[in-house]
Order: C-alpha cells, then structure tokens, then sequence
C-alpha cells in the first residue's frame, strides 16, 4: 500500500506541475505526499525537474500559500483526469473520496464496526 500512495502523489504531482486548472489530492493520495514533503531536498529537487517550480501544499486552513489547493476543495475527478491526461495510470480504490467510502477498513474512524 504505501508503494501505491506514493506512484499516485507523485503521478498527482506531475500533474499538478502542467495542469491549469485546480486539482487536490485524495485523503490516502495527500498521505504520500506529507510523507515526500518530509524528504524536503529530494522533494525540491523533484519539483525542479518535473514543474521548474517548488509546488507548494496548501493547508486545509485555507492559509494564504496557493498553488495546489486543499484536499476536497476541487472534485476529485478533475484530478484523475489531469493525471490520465499526462499519461499516468490511475489507482481508483485511492482517489475515492469520503461520500465513496465503502468500510473496507474495519476501525477506521467512520467505521460501523468502531
């Protein structure tokens, strides 16, 4: 699994660096790239090669750091669609947000079975 989160932040990514619309991460998605956030140089040197630019993440706060907004802020879809557009392949299960939860994960936080 992490391998995955990390294929679909770093395909979010690459899109992100090319897109002119708006496009956020989904919950799992946004994980790996807190988790490549925390490789600071690596992560900068990433963003050199694939967008000539740092991309910034911008906190669900709404704080004033915009390039790629917060998680849910835009629908998911137009996210999958810039990835698939740049030629990355899209792991579905991890681009579902909340509303397509399906339980899978007996103790999440919205878990029945919690």
């Amino acid at each position: 699994m992490p391998a995955r989160i990390l294929d679909q932040a770093l395909a979010f990514l690459a899109a992100a660096a090319v897109t002119t619309t708006p496009i956020g991460p989904s919950d799992m998605v946004d994980i790996g790239w807190h988790t490549f956030l925390l490789y600071s140089r690596d992560y900068s040197e990433f963003c050199d090669r694939i967008a000539g630019r740092f991309i910034h993440h911008e906190p669900e706060d709404g704080s004033e750091w915009p390039t790629v907004p917060a998680r849910g802020a835009v629908p998911l879809a137009r996210a999958v669609d810039a990835i698939a557009a740049v030629g990355y392949q899209i792991d579905r299960p991890l681009w579902r947000g909340k509303a397509d939860c399906t339980q899978c994960h007996a103790g999440c936080t919205d878990s029945p079975t919690r």
